[in-house]
C-alpha cells in the first residue's frame, strides 16, 4: 500500500487528469441517458403496448459484454471519445427508462383524477403531479445508471478512449501492479461518490413527498 501511496502522490497530476477525462466521459453519458431513458420511460407509462418492447430492447442492450458492445459501436464512430459517451448512453438507459416506467406507474390514481377533476391537461398532469411524485424511482435509475457507467468507462481506452482505465491497461500491459490499483482505487471512488451523492438527493427527493 505504500508504494502504491507513493505513486499516486508522485503522478497526482496524470491521475488527476485521467479522473477528469474519466467524470467527462460518465457526465456526458448520462445527460443523454437521463434526456432519452426518461422520455422513454413516459412512453412506457403512457401507452402499454409499446411498453414491452422498449424495455426488450433495452434489456438487449444491457446483456451485451460491454467491450463487444463499445467495439460495435467503434465501427460506426471510430475511436474515441463519441465511441465511449455512446456506449455509455446506451449501457445506462435501461435502469433509467425501468424506474421512470415504474415510478409514474406507482402515482395514485386518485390524485392522477383530482388533478384531472381540476380541469389540468394530460401534459400538466405529467409535469406537475405525476413526474414530482414519481422523482425518487428516477433518481434511483439514475443512480444506478451512473454506477454502471463508472465501471464500463474503465475499458474505454480498448476504443480509444481515455480516463482511468488508461492507467489500469498501461499497468496490464506492463505487469506493473501499482499502476492497476492507481487506475483502480480512484475509479471505485468515483462509483461511490457517485452513488453516496445521488442517493442523498434521492432520500432528499423521497423526504419532500412524505
Amino acid at each position: 500500500m505504500t508504494e502504491i501511496g507513493q505513486y499516486m502522490i508522485e503522478n497526482w497530476a496524470h491521475l488527476l487528469s485521467l479522473t477528469f477525462d474519466h467524470i467527462l466521459m460518465v457526465l456526458y453519458g448520462m445527460v443523454l441517458a437521463a434526456v432519452v431513458g426518461i422520455s422513454l420511460g413516459i412512453v412506457c407509462a403512457k401507452f402499454e403496448k409499446v411498453a414491452p418492447i422498449i424495455l426488450s430492447i433495452a434489456n438487449i442492450i444491457q446483456i451485451i459484454p460491454s467491450l463487444a458492445l463499445l467495439s460495435i459501436i467503434m465501427l460506426y464512430f471510430g475511436l474515441g471519445f463519441t465511441t465511449v459517451v455512446i456506449g455509455l448512453f446506451l449501457y445506462s438507459l435501461l435502469p433509467i427508462i425501468r424506474n421512470t416506467y415504474v415510478g409514474l406507474k406507482e402515482v395514485d390514481g386518485h390524485v392522477s383524477e383530482a388533478g384531472k377533476g381540476i380541469g389540468m391537461t394530460p401534459f400538466q398532469l405529467l409535469y406537475k403531479i405525476q413526474i414530482p411524485l414519481a422523482l425518487p424511482f428516477m433518481m434511483a435509475g439514475v443512480r444506478i445508471a451512473t454506477v454502471i457507467a463508472v465501471g464500463v468507462a474503465s475499458i474505454a481506452p480498448f476504443v480509444g478512449g481515455d480516463g482511468l482505465g488508461r492507467e489500469i491497461v498501461s499497468g496490464i500491459n506492463s505487469r506493473n501492479e501499482t499502476m492497476i490499483y492507481a487506475g483502480a482505487i480512484p475509479a471505485a471512488i468515483l462509483a461511490v461518490l457517485a452513488d453516496l451523492i445521488l442517493g442523498k438527493l434521492e432520500k432528499r427527493q423521497k423526504n419532500k413527498i412524505a
